[in-house]
């Protein structure tokens, strides 16, 4: 965990882009090493404030890139005044190029086998080199440990250099840290990049997404789902923030 980072809120991100995330990953991937990626936003720093076991997780991976905005105009005002967004999803495109470039195999773990199917599909057409040798679509609920033995023994046999993790923060992060030494390969959380990039589920605009207003679009769309973890960390967030901001430059230490 040799680059830089930023510390929002007792979590640590990353002070890193599009190609230099997507560099690192495919040359872990090339040397074999198990590792795994955190892709921040809000919601997985605040699960993480709210439990420590789980900071440890988040905390203790090898890249954590800032997904949402909130979190790139807080690493803007903590001092890394030219950090951008590396949005999980277009990150999953970049990682894609690359290994399709490198010929580094990739796999697939979460999603329905409808979405994981759509999803292949679009990665082929658009990267015609790529090589997909595992795609699991898991049952939505706890594993037992034979199911898992299986899983994880499909994707050592694979040969897969990549897994792309979508099966939602804070299950995909736990995931990756309880396999880390049991895969050799970097796991990359991705969440929702699956039904984003198989048509499953609609991306907000991109004036939304400059605006940091994605979770809103998200909230308009599955209102039963995301209501509790919106109102329960957007305004904790924005809060602990300022006050982490104001003890910056005054010098202090939390």
């Amino acid at each position: 965990m040799s680059e830089s980072r930023c510390s929002i809120i007792r979590s640590t991100v990353s002070r890193t882009s599009y190609a230099g995330a997507s560099d690192v990953i495919v040359k872990w991937a090339l040397q074999r090493e198990s590792s795994y990626v955190c892709v921040a936003n809000v919601h997985m720093v605040m699960e993480a404030y709210d439990t420590q076991s789980f900071q440890d997780v988040v905390n203790n991976a090898d890249l954590i890139t800032p997904d949402g905005m909130p979190l790139v105009w807080s690493m803007r005002l903590l001092g890394a005044h030219e950090q951008q967004r590396v949005y999980g999803p277009t990150l999953t495109l970049h990682i894609c190029e690359k290994a399709a470039q490198s010929a580094v195999p990739i796999a697939l773990y979460g999603g329905t086998e409808e979405s994981l199917s759509n999803f292949e599909e679009f990665l082929k057409n658009t990267f015609p080199s790529i090589s997909i040798v595992c795609s699991i679509a898991p049952p939505f609920r706890s594993l037992d440990t034979h199911e898992d033995d299986e899983y994880t023994r499909k994707i050592c046999e694979s040969g897969a250099g990549i897994v792309f993790v979508g099966i939602g923060c804070p299950k995909q992060e736990k995931w990756m840290a309880a396999h880390k030494g049991r895969i050799p390969a970097v796991m990359v959380g991705v969440g929702a990049a699956f039904d984003f990039h198989s048509g499953k589920v609609k991306q907000a605009p991109e004036f939304l997404q400059r605006c940091g207003l994605e979770w809103f679009f998200r909230f308009c769309m599955e209102p039963k789902r995301l209501w509790k973890r919106y109102m329960k960390h957007n305004p904790r967030f924005v809060i602990l923030m300022l006050l982490q901001i104001v003890r910056n430059r005054l010098g202090l230490h939390s």
